[in-house]
C-alpha cells in the first residue's frame, strides 16, 4: 500500500465535519492538485471525549459514500505504540509510530558499536548532492547520534512487526514521527535516523521530524524562517540520498506535524517541495475543533455561554490539560484574560480573539491554544 505524493492529516474532533472535509479535498483536486485526505485521530485524543478508533473510520467512510469520492484515503493510528496499537489494528490503514519518548534512551555499548561498525563508510565528509556543505563524520558524532536515536529506531522497528504480523506488510502505511521533542533534529541526524529505519526494515513512507522552531498547535510558525528553509531543503535532500543508499521506499516524504495554521512557512516549503519535485504530508492539529467553538461564539445565547465555559474550565485545568502538549505550545500565562473578563464578551468578541487572524486587534494567540488542548 502506497500513498500519494500529497496528503493531509484532517482531524475531526467530535466526527461531525467528515464531508466538509472531503469537499475541501475535491476542490483542491479541481483546482489540479490531488491531495490524499488521511483522518488521524490519536489515542489521547479519543480518552478524552471516549470515542474509538472504529469511529473514525465509520465517519471517514460515510464521507467518502456520501460525496462518492472515488481517490485514495486513509485512517491514521496517530501518535501509537506498543502500549495502545491494538485498539487502532482494525479500522486504520496508516500507522504513525512515535517513538519520541524513546529518544535518548541508551542502547547497549555493543548495539553502538556495532552501529558505528556500520556506518564506516561516511566517516570523514559525507557529501549529498546539492548541499553546499559536506557533512564532518566523526567517531563523536556517531556515538551521540546512536546514543540519542538507536533504541529509538529499535522501537520503531517493534511496533512496525507487530502491526505487519496482525494487518499483513503491505496493507498499511507507516510513518515514524520523533517531532514531540524539545530539541530538533539536525539534516545529519535525520540521515543517520534513517539508515537505522532501514536496518530495522521499516518500509517508512513518511518520516515526521523535529523541525527548528516552534510548531506550537493552531497558530503560526515561531522562529527563524531562512533557518527552517535552509534546513528544510537539506531534509529533502538528505532523503532524496537516503532512499538510494538504504533502499528505503522512493516515496518517503517529510511530514510537518502541527502544520494547521503555519502561514509564514508554507511559501517556503511550497518552493522547495516544487524545486525537487517532492511530496509533502501535513498533519493539521486540531483547528477543525477551534472552528466549532468559534461557531457556537457566533451562534450567541446558550451557545456562547458553552464556549465560555470551555474557556472557564480549561483556565482551571490548564497544568493538566497543557501537560502533554508542552512541546508544541507555548501559552503565556500573563496574557489570559480571566474568567471573570470572558464571561462579559460578546459573541463577536470572543471569536474575533479566537480566529487566527494575527492582524486582529482581538486576537490571542494563548487564548487559542489553550481551547486548542482543551
Amino acid at each position: 500500500m502506497q500513498i500519494g505524493k500529497y496528503s493531509l492529516g484532517i482531524g475531526d474532533r467530535f466526527g461531525h465535519q467528515g464531508e466538509a472535509q472531503l469537499r475541501a479535498v475535491t476542490k483542491a483536486a479541481q483546482k489540479g492538485v490531488d491531495i490524499i485526505p488521511v483522518w488521524n485521530k490519536s489515542n489521547r485524543e479519543h480518552s478524552y471525549i471516549h470515542s474509538k478508533p472504529t469511529d473514525t473510520r465509520i465517519k471517514a467512510d460515510g464521507a467518502v459514500l456520501a460525496l462518492g469520492y472515488k481517490g485514495q484515503y486513509f485512517v491514521d493510528a496517530d501518535h501509537i505504540n506498543l502500549s495502545n496499537v491494538q485498539g487502532f489494528l482494525s479500522s486504520s490503514d496508516f500507522f504513525t509510530l512515535d517513538v519520541a519518548s524513546k529518544i535518548g534512551t541508551l542502547s547497549t555499548p555493543s548495539d553502538i558499536a556495532s552501529f558505528k561498525v556500520s556506518c564506516a563508510k561516511y566517516a570523514g565528509s559525507l557529501n549529498i548532492p546539492g548541499i553546499a556543505a559536506p557533512f564532518i563524520i566523526s567517531d563523536q558524532l556517531l556515538e551521540q547520534i546512536a546514543q540519542k536515536f538507536l533504541a529509538a529506531m529499535v522501537e520503531a522497528g517493534g511496533i512496525y512487526r507487530f502491526i505487519a504480523e496482525q494487518k499483513g506488510a503491505d496493507n498499511f502505511v507507516t510513518e515514524v514521527s520523533i517531532d514531540e521533542v524539545e530539541v530538533p533534529q539536525t539534516p545529519v541526524e535525520l540521515f543517520f535516523i534513517l539508515k537505522m529505519i532501514a536496518e530495522n526494515g521499516i518500509p517508512v513512507q513518511t518520516i515526521a521530524p523535529k523541525f527548528t522552531g516552534r510548531f506550537n498547535k493552531g497558530v503560526n510558525y515561531v522562529g527563524d524562517i531562512e533557518q527552517f528553509a535552509r534546513e528544510f531543503e537539506e531534509d529533502v535532500l538528505v532523503i532524496d540520498y537516503a532512499i538510494k543508499e538504504f533502499g528505503l521506499p522512493a516515496n518517503l516524504k517529510l511530514s510537518v506535524h502541527s502544520g494547521s495554521d503555519k502561514f509564514s512557512i508554507y511559501p517556503e516549503i511550497a518552493r522547495i517541495i516544487q524545486k525537487y519535485d517532492k511530496g509533502i504530508h501535513v498533519k493539521t492539529a486540531g483547528t477543525t475543533w477551534l472552528e466549532e467553538v468559534i461557531g457556537l461564539a457566533l451562534a450567541g445565547g446558550e451557545a456562547l455561554d458553552l464556549a465560555k465555559h470551555f474557556y472557564t474550565s480549561a483556565l482551571s485545568r490548564q497544568e493538566e490539560l497543557c501537560g502533554p502538549y508542552a512541546d508544541v505550545i507555548d501559552i503565556k500565562q500573563a496574557e489570559l484574560p480571566s474568567a471573570q473578563e470572558v464571561n462579559l464578551w460578546d459573541s463577536a468578541k470572543f471569536a474575533n480573539t479566537l480566529r487566527h487572524i494575527p492582524e486582529h486587534a482581538d486576537y490571542n494567540p494563548n487564548f487559542r491554544q489553550l481551547i486548542h488542548v482543551f
